[in-house]
């Protein structure tokens, strides 16, 4: 078991999802960064889908029971066993009583805590992902017990070499396809839509909005399918990124979508982060 001791800001438990349920209304969830989170547990040999602790912004304190190995990858918020500072991206050795806990936030927003075996807490129509109204919690909570599994041999260090791709903070290119709705736009629209924007403070797991406004004279649309980096227009001229707690349905057109790999880079931003689309084919 691992016993939280403080939670820090928001964290957590995230895999890679609930896919498959998207006609009922479930959000598909998961990991906001998922090339941090398959990072960390390719490191530990775990399977990609096992569940890790995505840590917010601030960073809880960790008591371990029982002998595990982690990685951490994503962001940096210094992270410390017993006091003493550790690395990123590598195995770590954790031995019974030792204490995880974090300093300040470096780079990025979003950190993932993966153990050996991945965190074994329910499933719930396939996945282990906390969302409100699917799982008993919607974050870890302080004196929690997190059920992980007890190595029962030495970890091999096999995975030494994997190096972990830093550019995912550097940039501010947002790679995008054309939404259902996008050729609606005006070409003053269009050109508007590809200069710079700046993360509003309205930012979250379900979705991130956009400071500047797009003029917009487009009618609503019919209720209609959306998914995680599908870009809404709304009436005001906003524009919300939706994010992995995103809806399944909504009635704004959707004139951009995101690769999967900018949904990573934008999951570690933040308020006033600047950002700029990039139309691939």
């Amino acid at each position: 078991m691992v016993r939280v001791i403080k939670p820090g800001f928001y964290s957590t438990i995230q895999d890679l999802g609930r896919l498959g349920y998207q006609d009922y209304g479930v959000p598909i969830s998961g990991a906001m960064d998922q090339y941090s989170s398959r990072f960390a547990n390719a490191v530990l040999n775990n399977k990609p889908e096992a569940a890790l602790l995505e840590i917010t912004m601030t960073g809880p304190i960790l008591e371990f029971q029982i002998e595990t190995y982690i990685c951490i990858s994503g962001a940096d918020m210094a992270p410390k066993l017993n006091a003493s500072p550790i690395k990123m991206n590598k195995v770590v050795h954790i031995s019974p009583n030792d204490l995880l806990s974090f300093g300040g936030l470096t780079t990025g927003f979003r950190a993932y805590l993966g153990v050996f075996g991945g965190f074994q807490t329910g499933l719930c129509l396939d996945s282990r992902s906390m969302f409100n109204s699917i799982t008993s919690t919607v974050k870890i909570e302080a004196n929690q017990l997190l059920p992980i599994l007890t190595p029962k041999v030495k970890f091999p260090n096999v995975n030494s070499s994997l190096k972990f791709k830093s550019e995912i903070f550097n940039s501010s290119c947002i790679e995008v396809f054309k939404g259902p709705e996008f050729d609606l736009l005006n070409s003053s629209q269009q050109e508007r839509l590809f200069q710079p924007f700046r993360v509003s403070g309205s930012n979250n797991r379900m979705g991130y909005q956009l400071e500047e406004l797009l003029e917009n004279n487009l009618p609503s649309i019919l209720t209609s399918p959306v998914m995680p980096g599908t870009v809404q227009l709304t009436p005001s001229g906003s524009l919300i990124i939706l994010m992995r707690d995103g809806q399944t349905t909504g009635g704004y057109p959707r004139i951009l979508q995101l690769k999967e790999s900018a949904i990573n880079f934008l999951a570690q931003t933040y308020k006033g982060s600047l950002l700029q689309f990039k139309l691939v084919d």
